[in-house]
C-alpha cells in the first residue's frame, strides 16, 4: 500500500499477454490499480492527482448516500465519493484510503479499499465485460499474467 498523500511517480511495466512490450505504443498507458469491494480496478493515471489518508471530511445534506461529503485540499473544495456505495454495495466498511482524481474541469475524492500500484496496460489488450448490462462505470477489463483481473474505471461516467 502506498503512503499518506503519496503523489504517483513511479510505473511498472506490465507485458502484455503475448509478451510483446513497445514503449513507443501509443496504445499503452499508466494506470493506477486500486482494491474496492474485493475488485480490482485502474484509473487512467492522467487523472490522478495524489492519493490521501488525513482529512476532515464534513457530510452534506440533500445528496445520494455514495457522496460522502466534501473536504478542502489546500484552498480546493472537493466531493468525495465513496466507490463501494456508488457501487451499490452498502456494507459498512471503514476506510480513509481517498484517491484525488481530475479531468480538465472536475476534481473529486473517490475511497477506495486499497490502493496497489501503477501499471502500464497495453488497451488493446483490454475486452469488453461480458454480461449484457454492463456497469456504467466500468466498461472494459483486462486479464494479468499472474490471473488478477483489473476492471478498467470510466472516470467520465463517474464524474456525469
Amino acid at each position: 500500500m502506498l503512503d499518506n498523500n503519496t503523489n504517483l511517480t513511479e510505473n511498472t511495466p506490465v507485458d502484455d499477454l503475448d509478451g510483446e512490450f513497445d514503449v513507443e505504443d501509443t496504445s499503452i498507458r499508466s494506470f493506477l490499480t486500486f482494491m474496492s469491494n474485493g475488485l480490482t480496478y485502474g484509473v487512467d493515471n492522467s487523472y490522478v492527482v495524489e492519493i490521501v489518508n488525513d482529512y476532515s471530511l464534513r457530510p452534506l445534506p440533500m445528496v445520494p448516500d455514495y457522496i460522502r461529503g466534501i473536504f478542502n485540499l489546500r484552498g480546493e473544495v472537493i466531493p468525495v465519493i465513496d466507490l463501494r456505495m456508488r457501487l451499490g454495495c452498502y456494507d459498512n466498511v471503514s476506510s480513509d484510503c481517498t484517491l484525488i482524481l481530475k479531468n480538465d474541469h472536475t476534481t473529486i475524492g473517490l475511497i477506495v479499499d486499497q490502493v496497489s500500484q501503477v501499471l502500464d496496460i497495453n488497451l488493446r489488450k483490454t475486452v469488453p465485460i461480458p454480461v449484457e448490462n454492463k456497469q456504467e462505470l466500468t466498461n472494459r477489463m483486462i486479464s494479468l499474467a499472474d490471473g488478477t483481473v483489473i476492471l478498467v474505471l470510466n472516470f467520465e461516467a463517474l464524474v456525469a
